[in-house]
């Protein structure tokens, strides 16, 4: 696929996106100017997302909205993921005792995504929407992640990773697997500030996941007001587990 098809790719993802950050109807100059796109190819763009029925065009008022062809398109991943409802009970209870952002996460190639994000009244220092990505191997919830897998397995991610063009300093078996090994130990991750000056998570995985894959849940915030709540935290978690994911 060429750079222009990848180009054209990620800012149809980007415009959808915007709509769900923004929920009303948008403009041309709106969408263009928050996205930094030229007007030209951003017009085009968007009557071409018209033309396939993922956005209506109002001409009177000169804006766009999504279809309800969008909400179908991705409404069996929440089925698929929280068919049960466990995972979504888990969440919105760790939420309601803790007041704290809520994240599921799992592993996408040499990333933790997040899957589900219950924000907190407080937002965190550093945004946290679902399908942001961290660094497998410099983040808490990588590091969490990673735990689950072999040690054969997490030499060739490491060497995976070590080959990507933007890996700085290069990482060292024993590096990683010491904080891997520190996971595998505590049974959790208290990452502070890894990813961000003064933000940290405290993280387990979960057991069950759909599909066999390994997820994780964790709890974000000011580093200070998670090392206060530390021993509450990891209550809360465990006892939700054991109430709802057993």
């Amino acid at each position: 696929m060429g750079d222009k098809a990848i180009k054209s790719a990620r800012r149809v993802f980007e415009i959808l996106e915007y709509f769900d950050r923004e929920r009303r109807p948008l403009g041309l100059k709106q969408i263009t100017g928050a996205l930094g796109y030229p007007l030209s190819s951003g017009s085009a763009l968007l009557k071409s997302i018209v033309a396939q029925g993922y956005l209506d065009y109002d001409k009177s008022n000169r804006t766009y909205f999504p279809t309800m062809r969008i909400a179908a398109l991705g409404g069996w991943v929440h089925d698929a993921l929280f068919g049960g409802g466990n995972v979504s009970r888990l969440m919105e209870h760790l939420h309601t005792v803790t007041g704290e952002t809520v994240i599921l996460a799992t592993q996408s190639d040499l990333h933790a995504q997040y899957v589900h994000v219950i924000h907190s009244a407080e937002p965190l220092q550093v945004q946290a929407p679902p399908g942001a990505r961290r660094p497998l191997a410099k983040s808490g919830m990588g590091w969490l992640l990673l735990s689950a897998r072999s040690d054969k397995e997490i030499e060739v991610l490491r060497r995976r990773i070590n080959a990507e063009p933007d890996q700085q300093p290069k990482l060292t078996s024993a590096e990683l697997m010491e904080r891997v090994n520190a996971a595998r130990g505590r049974g959790y991750v208290f990452s502070k500030h890894t990813v961000s000056e003064g933000a940290g998570i405290i993280a387990s995985l979960i057991p069950g996941g759909p599909f066999g894959r390994t997820f994780a849940i964790g709890l974000g915030g000011p580093v200070s007001r998670l090392e206060r709540k530390e021993a509450m935290i990891l209550r809360e978690i465990r006892a939700g587990v054991a109430r709802f994911m057993d």
